[in-house]
């Protein structure tokens, strides 16, 4: 025990918990355990990982190599290196000639692994972020103090719209080398998408501000021309522009458990990602690794994409028209993601902000993410202030619709006897 009464010794810091982190934890302490079937967890970040008609068939077993047993090259397994940067080639880059190679490919065991590197080869800049976004940005980007996070408010009366020309201010204006973004947005489920998407590369190209673009939810895109959106659609040469993306079989193949990630941009980018990743965590399961190749295949991928569009769109809808009919409002329809960004603050007093809402929806048996948790606030620069996301909520129809309708059934009866 410390000087302070403190069972931690004073050699650590507290660690705050992320918003997943924080709710999964409160709902464990109610007795919430996974694929508990009476709860129904609209919290986690995670889409339903079961068959989907249409999609290809889910992979339950993996067979270990001898050379499995060995460590796997910190910048990941070639093969796999090349199939990703084949895959992008293929279905986001056919006719261009700049073509992405295995050396454009650095493989983490995690998406938050992934972005951990990165931004542990950024060197001492200005590193703008978004107002609201990835809840687990906020440490990221606290605990690696050679570079000056800036915060960019989005606003909710816009449908956090941002345009090229207030991008290039926020540039120049607060002198940004790089622009860390999740497209489409978790919360939000905005999207920059083909136009807007291309002049922003076009931008980043002439300012010389990177785009560091989490595109976990690239598949989940539900406006535009796209079924699949991404960065590397709009890079004229893949070893100059100053694009780096960050993806896996997290949420887009719907295998996070295997916790195989990617980061692909300009070569001497990806080698001094690679550099990071020998002493921060040493690289990705080699088994896990080799196993995700067949998943590359561009026809699985084209098969796995469709299915779970026509599977989650459904989702998305069911759950936004009865979120509507509770009276929650949206600054914006999700136009990508799993995630509905509800305003509850049309809502019963007693449940109108979203840490409120958590707390009675918990009773119920139903998990949520508070708005405030995604005003991410790196170093608590803004701790005491009300965050402007107090009356959000992040709602996940990753689940399957089953639970979706229970949930909903739920979120009812919360809000007809708030008093």
């Amino acid at each position: 025990m410390n000087s302070n009464g403190s069972s931690t010794p004073e050699a650590f810091r507290p660690v705050p918990r992320t918003g997943v982190i924080y709710v999964m934890t409160e709902a464990e302490r109610l007795g919430f355990r996974m694929h508990h079937e009476d709860w129904c967890n609209l919290g986690q970040g995670q889409p339903d990982t079961g068959e989907l008609p249409g999609a290809p068939p889910r992979i339950d077993d993996v067979r270990i190599g001898a050379f499995d047993q060995d460590y796997a090259p910190i910048a990941g397994l070639w093969e796999l290196r090349e199939a990703i940067a084949d895959l992008y080639n293929n279905m986001l880059r056919r006719g261009l000639p700049s073509q992405y190679t295995a050396e454009n490919v650095c493989i983490s065991g995690g998406g938050r692994v992934s972005l951990m590197r990165a931004c542990a080869a950024v060197s001492q800049i200005n590193l703008g972020h978004f107002l609201p976004d990835y809840t687990a940005y906020e440490e990221l980007l606290d605990i690696f103090r050679r570079f000056t996070p800036i915060p960019i408010l989005l606003d909710p009366e816009r449908g956090y719209r941002f345009t090229t020309e207030q991008l290039r201010r926020e540039i120049l204006g607060r002198g940004l080398g790089a622009l860390l973004m999740s497209n489409p947005c978790n919360p939000t489920g905005k999207l920059v998408g083909g136009e807007d998407l291309s002049d922003w590369v076009g931008i980043a190209r002439e300012l010389d501000c990177t785009l560091m673009v989490d595109e976990f939810y690239s598949h989940y895109i539900w406006s535009g021309d796209n079924q699949i959106e991404s960065a590397a659609r709009y890079v004229e040469d893949v070893d100059r522009d100053p694009v780096v993306i960050f993806d896996g079989l997290t949420k887009n193949w719907r295998y996070p458990g295997w916790r195989v990630t990617w980061s692909i941009g300009p070569k001497k980018v990806i080698e001094a990602i690679t550099s990071a990743g020998s002493f921060l965590d040493g690289g990705a399961s080699a088994p896990m690794q080799r196993a995700a190749v067949e998943l590359l295949d561009p026809k699985i991928v084209q098969a796995e994409t469709q299915a779970l569009h026509t599977a989650f769109k459904e989702k998305r809808d069911l759950l936004v028209a009865g979120l509507r009919e509770l009276g929650v409002r949206f600054d914006c329809e999700p136009e990508g993601t799993f995630y509905a960004w509800g305003d509850l603050s049309a809502l019963p007093e007693s449940v109108n902000t979203g840490m409120s809402f958590f707390k009675a929806a918990l009773e119920k048996k139903v998990i949520t993410v508070p708005g405030t948790f995604f005003d991410v606030d790196p170093g608590q620069r803004r701790i005491g202030r009300p965050s402007r996301f107090r009356h959000h909520t992040r709602f996940s129809y990753g689940p399957d619709k089953a639970t979706m309708e229970r949930a909903l059934e739920r979120m009812r009866e919360i809000v007809d006897s708030a008093p």
